[in-house]
């Protein structure tokens, strides 16, 4: 997992021990298509060669899993990969695992995820017998994959019992200065996963443009924040340098930056937060 390129920052995943840039490449943007190979690559590799080395899909973000698939059949050693799985079912996560190996051109994830764990119904059939979490533990057992995760967008206590029902490495959530004021993650999620030593990663950093608000305030006020890396998404080779730029030369926001920060977002926090993934 060395890179030679360490101008961005890296921190511990949690107990994963492994050291991940604080800007990961999301499977959004255009990597979240049909047809665009060219501009795909051109993203995922200008991404590892500025010093990003954690990268993710998901089996439900269109061609995402075979652009990385084909992107990085020279460089897979350079990169902490993970995709996700929409099933709930121990069947239909098996199946997802391996549609994604093939796709991704490779033998194993780095991390493999549930993906956007909602409701309590949700949890009761992952959780229960041939529930898709013994699909994750089979998978592990077998080393098809080396950790194990669990994303959520809506619910922070949706996300908590997951994470209270089943030894987790890694969670994704979302972390942006509008959601403390709505429905906040941070608050339910930093105790339990603190305790247990989960590896927090952050999502929605950019709040999905909805907002003309500077990136480089959006993306600092997540990084100062207790989680290990910011996923974002990239539409071209522009943005992922933008990024890598912001994220050089990232530094912390202090208390009061932070508190001033969210209250600016306070008042229309309901209205940009409430939104489909």
């Amino acid at each position: 997992m060395k890179n030679k390129n360490t101008s961005i920052p890296r921190r511990r995943l949690g107990k994963t021990e492994v050291e991940v840039s604080i800007l990961g490449l999301g499977g959004e943007g255009v990597l979240r298509t049909f047809g665009s190979e060219k501009a795909a690559d051109a993203v995922i590799n200008t991404a590892l060669d500025l010093g990003v080395n954690y990268m993710e899909s998901a089996r439900a973000y269109a061609g995402s899993e075979s652009y990385y698939g084909s992107a990085l059949k020279h460089r897979r050693k350079d990169v902490f990969l993970s995709s996700k799985t929409h099933a709930r079912d121990k069947t239909g996560a098996l199946a997802h695992l391996q549609e994604t190996l093939v796709a991704m051109k490779t033998d194993y994830l780095d991390l493999w995820q549930l993906h956007d764990v909602r409701t309590a119904d949700e949890i009761n059939q992952i959780f229960g017998p041939g529930g898709a979490v013994e699909a994750l533990v089979e998978a592990k057992d077998k080393g098809l994959v080396r950790f194990l995760g669990v994303t959520g967008h809506h619910s922070p206590v949706v996300t908590k019992q997951c994470l209270e029902a089943f030894d987790f490495d890694t969670v994704l959530i979302p972390v942006n200065p509008a959601e403390p004021s709505y429905n906040c993650f941070l608050e339910e999620i930093v105790p339990v996963a603190g305790a247990k030593d989960v590896g927090i990663m952050a999502m929605k950093v950019y709040l999905r443009g909805q907002l003309d608000a500077p990136k480089k305030l959006l993306f600092s006020y997540a990084l100062t924040q207790s989680v290990s890396t910011a996923v974002i998404g990239c539409d071209n080779v522009e943005q992922v340098r933008d990024n890598a730029e912001i994220a050089k030369g990232f530094k912390p926001l202090t208390g009061k930056e932070v508190q001033r920060v969210t209250g600016l977002f306070s008042t229309f926090a309901k209205e940009i937060m409430y939104y489909k993934p």
